[in-house]
């Protein structure tokens, strides 16, 4: 199923049922008055956050959707049946705008969240309702008042705690698959990941942390050249972000100026991203040998743009164990 993390869809509330007109029809009760039950109240349209989801994917082929009616009233001062309410489940941190004015309608980010956005319409009164002593057999009742529809735009941002990011090939979803038990897919050419992928890190007091592995960026991704521009905003909720930098990569420019460019594609898109906690992880020291750039030259140089630094290797599991002493050390220092 292709992932998705922003739909547009429509949504219709049930509408209400509508009245009923009855008289009372029994033996030895010669005058029965009106006895016409209310309509049902057509079903609500609410949208519930659930865990169990993480992408938007389950709208990709059905965008509109519609709850149900409410039942007619009927004799007997009856009230018509009330129509099921239209439950929409979407991911954690899924954000809901009106998509004819943009407004914010709701910002789902806890499990079993809800909220009612389209209430049902309102079913109609019976003729029971409206006897008077100058009109004893109402022969009216109200219609049910229609339901109502609007267009949504559904936006998913990640509810991660820590956001691995770096260029291309850098070896980002290898190293979540060493953190976690996620298995993103993972080979040796760029753009290998489409699709940010996320994976649960246990820590050992039986806490978890959420990692999401962005696909990678390059310059002008937030003016929209490559895949990072589509999932930049997967990274504005997290609480922490791992650079990754590949340390045997041969750039067109220096290692640390494209650092420098990545660094300047998340300011452009939202300052605040700067502002974030951010560790420099240089990996595949695995491959590492003399013909690589200096590896010591390198820290010193993100030293002095005052960000940490660790070498590791995500493929053979070299400095994993320090760097997971590090996010329990940064965690638990928050």
């Amino acid at each position: 199923m292709k992932f998705l993390d922003e739909v547009f869809i429509t949504a219709r509330s049930g509408d209400g049922g509508r009245g009923c007109i009855s008289f009372r029809r029994e033996k030895f009760i010669p005058r029965g008055g009106p006895d016409g039950g209310d309509g049902g109240n057509g079903g609500d349209v609410i949208f519930r956050a659930t865990r169990r989801l993480v992408s938007l994917s389950e709208y990709g082929s059905r965008t509109y959707f519609r709850a149900q009616n409410g039942g007619p009233g009927k004799g007997k001062n009856r009230s018509g049946k009330r129509g099921a309410d239209l439950i929409l489940e979407v991911p954690l941190g899924t954000t809901i705008q009106d998509a004819q004015t943009s407004e914010v309608l709701a910002d789902l980010i806890h499990d079993k969240q809800e909220v009612l956005l389209i209430p049902g319409g309102r079913g109609g009164k019976g003729n029971q309702h409206f006897a008077t002593p100058t009109n004893r057999t109402p022969r009216f009742a109200q219609p049910g008042i229609p339901g109502q529809e609007k267009k949504f735009r559904l936006s998913l941002r990640f509810l991660a705690d820590i956001g691995l990011i770096g260029l291309p090939n850098a070896g980002k979803s290898t190293l979540l698959s060493r953190l976690t038990r996620a298995r993103p897919r993972v080979d040796s050419y760029p753009f290998t990941t489409i699709d940010p992928n996320l994976g649960i890190m246990t820590l050992e007091e039986g806490s978890s942390l959420v990692l999401a592995d962005i696909p990678g960026l390059i310059e002008g991704a937030s003016m929209g050249r490559g895949l990072g521009h589509q999932f930049l905003k997967h990274i504005e909720r997290t609480s922490l972000l791992f650079h990754l930098l590949d340390i045997t990569y041969q750039p067109r420019n220096d290692l640390i100026e494209d650092f420098h460019i990545l660094r300047k594609e998340l300011e452009a898109y939202n300052p605040a991203l700067m502002r974030k906690p951010q560790v420099v992880l240089l990996n595949k020291m695995d491959l590492y040998g003399p013909r690589h750039r200096d590896i010591e030259k390198v820290k010193r140089a993100i030293g002095q743009m005052g960000l940490e630094t660790l070498s590791i290797s995500a493929l053979t599991g070299e400095g994993i164990e320090e760097l997971k002493a590090m996010i329990r050390e940064k965690w638990h220092g928050r």
